[in-house]
């Protein structure tokens, strides 16, 4: 039979606690989202948007349309501050951005370069970053905004399951 003294179980239990607790908190894990967003102009007033988001961020958007910059050529420069809230309840929290394109039509817009970053939120989604990359179209005559989005993000190890 083998016997311990006292302080050699008390170093194997801290031992084991600390190997446990570094595991759980093992840092963030990293994941590829995508998925299609659709909201209409003028959903909860004037200069915003709402609608929904499907794919990896299921639920529901709100955008406030902070400017609208229009260039030589039909380039347009939309810039805007995003609300997200996940089915789940979560808020995703995201800086503000600028989406880019050009006017192919009368009041029709193609989104080419959109991109958006997110810089945490509540839940699954506190202390969370990540870069996503929209295309779409704007379209101002209807009021309809539709597109898609890809991206990485990275959510903190919570300890949890």
């Amino acid at each position: 039979m083998c016997y311990l003294k006292a302080t050699q179980v008390v170093m194997v239990a801290c031992l084991g606690m600390l190997l446990s607790v570094s595991t759980a908190w093992a840092g963030s894990h990293c994941a590829p989202v995508g998925g299609s967003f659709m909201t209409d102009v003028g959903g909860f007033g004037d200069n915003t948007t709402l609608g929904t988001v499907a794919g990896d961020l299921k639920g529901a958007i709100g955008v406030e349309i902070l400017g609208i910059t229009t260039g030589e050529g039909g380039t347009v420069t939309i810039k805007v501050q995003h609300h997200l809230v996940t089915e789940t309840g979560d808020m995703v929290f995201m800086d503000r951005a600028e989406a880019h394109g050009v006017f192919v039509a009368s009041g029709l817009a193609a989104l080419t370069d959109y991109k958006v970053h997110l810089s945490g939120g509540t839940g699954r989604y506190a202390g969370a970053t990540g870069d996503m990359t929209n295309i779409g179209e704007a379209d101002f005559n209807t009021g309809h905004i539709i597109g898609r989005y890809t991206g990485q993000i990275c959510t903190v190890a919570t300890g949890t399951p």
